[in-house]
């Protein structure tokens, strides 16, 4: 089975449920859609196979809910990135999703690696990332952090705040260190996304206003700071974005904040990063930019800019792919657990498919919005399709996986049901919510299957509870 949704027109049978507009019945409920999946992802009889191993196999010994993770995908995702973006430095998004595994790969596929917390840079330390490739971001790093950053040989502190600039300060005369620094500007450009994840506009918590005054104010203040090196302007317009206007808008914002630090200051600073936020295929409707055409237009965008403002050169320039690299590269499957048909007004029915997973494994759906494909894993089916709603087990109505799909009029509990594009945002957002255990993170490779990070057990769960 496999998602058509978001397209135009759709067949219903008598008595069923008129899905919205976009979404139509499949011509082959049994074949996947290759642009929402990983690139081994295909069907054997009905049965989904991913890395060489049937996930029938992969449950049959690890349960589910499980998330599986293509390695081969995501070093060809790297890779692409690494080789359109070749003059520039590719830092990979560790929030997206980030184990020592995964820092790992990165590293042997030549990309720079991003985090955000204390705990990322843990990982990205233990797996024995060049501290010198690592870039920190965050709007509220504290001293302790801070410190152990610049302690490690971090390469560069993505700047977020006045407060930041003298915490910093202070920390590299305390250790005679000198540390390289960015400073993170809003460009007041509104991305066609999310409110909640777009992160450019005027009225929010990240970065300094160019419209303000406050970003070139920050870049003085991390200019005369002895211990401080400048190294350039960094820009996030937001996240699942697909139209490359905003990064034009945004670079074309920042290059002149940059020909004013050159001019009024006297520094030509070296570097500019414009960011991550490149979208995926969560389901058909979603048409993104593959590395080449993105590197491409991004490129003479920053080109076309520096020739107008009169620039003597481009400076060095980086961005910061995640879910771009990370989120088709795995997939989440669930066992089905109830089959609900629910009336409702005007004689339709919805079937509810309720799965042993959820808003704990995947929360993106009810904070978001987001919609997901899904597919019948576990065989295949003769059975006429019908427009379902895959449902968690927690206790919220909103917990939703995907919100439409057509799934075959038969499923039935215990089949496994896989939903792709999970890769980005769903471990690393994942919870305890009603007590779930978080599933374990399966990484297949040529037929043979390793386990990245293990099932949590109920010791876990007990383990902080100093009443136990």
């Amino acid at each position: 089975m496999s998602s058509t949704t978001h397209e135009a027109g759709w067949a219903h049978a008598p008595g069923a449920l008129r899905g919205p507009t976009w979404l139509r019945e499949p011509a082959d409920p049994n074949a996947l859609v290759p642009s929402l999946w990983s690139t081994t992802a295909h069907k054997v009889d009905g049965d989904l196979v991913v890395g060489g191993l049937a996930v029938a196999d992969l449950v049959a010994e690890h349960n589910t809910p499980a998330y599986v993770l293509d390695e081969e995908d995501f070093r060809r995702r790297a890779r692409a990135f690494r080789d359109a973006f070749a003059d520039y430095d590719v830092y990979y998004a560790g929030k997206a999703f980030l184990c020592t595994s995964v820092a790992r790969w990165v590293a042997e596929e030549g990309l720079h690696l991003d985090v955000c917390s204390n705990g990322e840079l843990t990982v990205a330390l233990r797996a024995g990332v060049d501290p010198a490739r690592i870039g920190y971001h965050g709007n509220n790093k504290t001293h302790p952090e801070l410190r152990r950053a610049v302690a490690a040989g971090v390469g560069r502190i993505v700047v977020d705040s006045f407060v930041e600039v003298e915490r910093l300060a202070a920390i590299t005369a305390e250790l005679g260190a000198r540390q390289g620094v960015m400073v993170r500007v809003t460009a007041g450009v509104e991305a066609h996304t999310h409110e909640y994840i777009a992160t450019a506009h005027e009225d929010q918590k990240f970065g300094f206003s160019i419209t303000s005054g406050d970003a070139f104010a920050a870049v003085g203040r991390v200019q005369a700071a002895p211990g401080l090196e400048l190294l350039g302007l960094h820009s996030h317009i937001g996240s699942q974005i697909f139209d490359s206007s905003g990064f034009e808008v945004a670079a074309r914002r920042i290059l002149r904040l940059h020909a004013r630090v050159a001019d009024e200051l006297g520094v030509t600073m070296p570097e500019m990063d414009l960011g991550g936020g490149f979208g995926i295929a969560y389901t058909t409707q979603d048409d993104p930019s593959d590395p080449a055409q993105l590197a491409t237009e991004m490129t003479k965008i920053v080109d076309d800019e520096c020739r107008g403002l009169g620039l003597p050169q481009t400076p060095r320039l980086s961005i910061e792919p995640g879910r771009a690299i990370v989120g088709p590269a795995m997939c989440t499957v669930y066992t089905v657990g109830t089959v609900k048909q629910v009336a409702l007004d005007g004689g339709a029915v919805r079937t509810y498919v309720s799965v042993d997973g959820g808003m704990s494994d995947n929360i993106r759906t009810a904070l978001y919005d987001a919609d997901y494909s899904c597919t019948l894993a576990s065989r295949t089916s003769q059975a006429p399709p019908v427009l379902a709603r895959v449902v968690g087990k927690h206790c919220e109505a909103g917990d939703v996986v995907v919100r439409d799909e057509f799934l075959p009029g038969d499923v039935a509990p215990g089949d496994l049901v896989a939903v792709p594009g999970t890769g980005a945002y769903c471990r690393s957002m994942a919870s305890n919510y009603n007590h779930a255990l978080r599933p374990p993170v399966i990484a297949v490779r040529d037929g043979e299957a390793r386990v990245l990070l293990r099932r949590e057990t109920e010791d876990d769960l007990l383990a902080t509870d100093v009443g136990a």
